[in-house]
Order: structure tokens, then sequence, then C-alpha cells
């Protein structure tokens, strides 16, 4: 188990509770502390959202309650009754969230009637609102999420391997079996990296300068992924197509071994790019020197599927199950270029801001 942010903010939200609702001198300090528990979120943005809902659902919660048993008393079957009330209310008003701290709330304040009610009643309402505001705090005070760091880093991993076992596979050096694990893994952490995404895309910024250059920065990410996501496509289709592309002849198995090599020296350059750890692609000499256009490398497969097809007749069903490899690269190449565009731009526009908060993770 790894220790995380998410797992200190929670001890320290917690014990902030717990020595506020001390500090005020309630009487059941550990609501405060259960509902910290509930109220932490990865960002600040899904905090100050959950902030709103927890509040209002436990509103609804302390209002149920207080209303159930000024009219009826607070026998059990009655607690019963208004927990369901308060699930149903959630339920319609799609507040699905805040339910478990609202039956919290209705059963903290349906407990006992000792005393002035509806004073006891305020004033457990408080302790898990403290608890609420409390995490609130925490989230927004204590080690900020800085996800753009984290989703760059997780990019350039995914990345990495994927390009990895290209280069591998396309020289006949893969363990069958072995690659086909690697493949689950990877498309696992190709949904972590949308999961990454979105946890940065709900990070706001507080000046408009600096929601522009986001809001750029946004759509080169989701391009970065998308193009990851072409890599492995074309990685799946070299992997399923292996015998096929071993029994084809040693020209065509040279032209797609260079047509990759050269896309995957272009799409570490463009990563690198992004965070200006080299020049441009342009003045890097011969990046592109075995890469074919995309019009040329459609003709110079049609040219040696003819090949194949004249002079070995048992082999032309075989370049004809190659066309969605040779699909999957040039889609691959059209990403790159598309990617490209956007990094260049981007940093045409917003050179300062791209003085990143993009930094390797250290371990």
């Amino acid at each position: 188990m790894k220790f995380g942010a998410r797992i200190l903010k929670t001890g320290i939200a917690i014990v902030l509770a717990l020595y506020l609702s001390e500090l005020l001198n309630l009487p059941a300090p550990v609501l405060s502390g259960i509902a910290a528990i509930f109220a932490i979120q990865p960002t600040i943005y899904r905090s100050y959202q959950t902030v709103l809902e927890q509040i209002q659902g436990n509103i609804i919660g302390a209002l149920v309650a207080v209303s159930f048993v000024l009219l009826f008393g607070n026998d059990i079957f009655i607690i019963g009754l208004a927990v369901m009330v308060v699930i149903t209310i959630n339920l319609k008003l799609k507040m699905d969230k805040t339910i478990v701290l609202s039956i919290v709330t209705v059963i903290a304040i349906m407990e006992s009637q000792d005393g002035e009610f509806l004073n006891f009643a305020f004033i457990r309402l408080s302790s898990v609102l403290l608890g609420i505001v409390s995490s609130f705090v925490v989230n927004l005070v204590f080690i900020p999420p800085k996800y753009e760091a984290k989703l760059y880093t997780r990019i350039t991993d995914v990345t990495e391997d994927i390009l990895k076992w290209i280069r591998i596979s396309t020289r006949h050096a893969t363990e069958h079996t072995l690659l086909k694990k690697d493949i689950s893994r990877l498309k696992a952490e190709l949904l972590d990296l949308e999961h990454i995404y979105s946890m940065y895309k709900e990070e706001r910024e507080y000046f408009k300068k600096n929601s522009l250059a986001k809001a750029r920065k946004l759509v080169i990410y989701r391009q970065m992924i998308i193009t990851t996501k072409k890599a492995f496509e074309t990685l799946k289709r070299i992997h399923k197509f292996e015998n096929e592309i071993y029994q084809m002849p040693e020209g065509f198995q040279r032209s797609i071994l260079h047509q990759l090599d050269s896309l995957i020296r272009k799409h570490e350059q463009l990563i690198l790019l992004h965070i200006e750890k080299i020049k441009s692609i342009g003045e890097i000499e011969d990046w592109d020197q075995d890469c074919l256009s995309r019009k040329e490398l459609l003709a110079h497969f049609f040219e040696q599927q003819n090949h194949v097809d004249e002079m070995h007749d048992d082999l032309g069903h075989l370049s004809a199950r190659l066309v969605p490899l040779i699909s999957s690269v040039i889609e691959y190449d059209e990403q790159l270029e598309h990617l490209e565009k956007l990094i260049v731009s981007f940093q045409s526009f917003h050179k300062e801001e791209n003085e990143i908060s993009v930094q390797y993770e250290e371990d």
C-alpha cells in the first residue's frame, strides 16, 4: 500500500476537526471526525463541490430529523422511516454522494431528546458541518495537488513502455506471452491516464491569462493521450499480425521497420519538446531520413502487395491482412503531426506559461 497525499490529508483533516470540536466544546467531536473523512477529495475544485453538496445534504437530513422528532418522536421505527425519507430526497435531487453523511446526521440528531431538543439538533449539525469545513481547509492549504506534473510523467512512462515494445516487436525479438500480458497492463494504464487527465482538468485557474494557457494545455495533453493510444493500437496490430509480417518479403519488413522507427523517434522528441528539453524538431538533423510520407507509405505497400501477388500466390492473403496495420501506422503518423502543430503553436504564444509546472516526479 502506497502512503499518498490523500491519506496524509485525511489524517490531518480528522485531527483538525477533532481539535476544533474540543476547542469549541462541542459535545460530540466524533461526528466532526466522521464528516471530515467523507469530505476529503483529490482536487480543490472537487473538494469545493463536495462541501456544497455535503452542506446541502446535511441540512436536508437535519430538517427531516427535527421534523420527525417534533411530530412523531424518536422511536427506532421513526428513525428508520426518517432515514428512508432522507435517502429518497437525496436520490431525487441527484445527491447520491451525500447520502451516507446525511444518514449520520439524522441518527445523531434523533438519538436523544434530552434537554432542549432544537439546541441539541443545532449542536449536532454544527459538529458535522465543522468536519466538512475542516476537510475543505486541509484540501485548500495542505499539499495542493500538482496533476499536470503527474499527468506528464505518467504519459511519458506509458509512452516509453509502448514504444519499447514496438521497437522489440518489429525486430521479432519479443516473447509472445510476455507481450500479451503487458498489453493488458498497458490498457489499464491508459485508463488511469484518463483519470489523471480528468483530475488536471478540474483544477481551476484564478487569472484569465492563466485560464487561456490552461485551456490550450488541456488540448495538448488530450492529443498526447490520443497519440499514445494510437501507438498502443499499432503495437496491438504488430502483435496480432506478427506471423504475417515475418512471412512477407524482407524489403517490406525493412520498410515497416524504418517507418515505425522514424515515428517512434518523432514521438519521443515531441514529448521532450513540450517541456523544451530539446530544440525544434525541424532543426534535428536527419530525424526523418527514413520516414516516408503517408502517401508514399501507402503507395509502397500496394506496390509490395502487387509484387507478392505476382510472385507468390500463397502469400496474397497475407498482404491483404496487413491492411489494418498499415492503416494504424498512417493514423499514428497523422496524430503525431497534429500533436507537433499544437505544441509549436502553444510555445509560440505561451512561452512563459510553459515554465512548468511540469517536472519529473522524484522518487
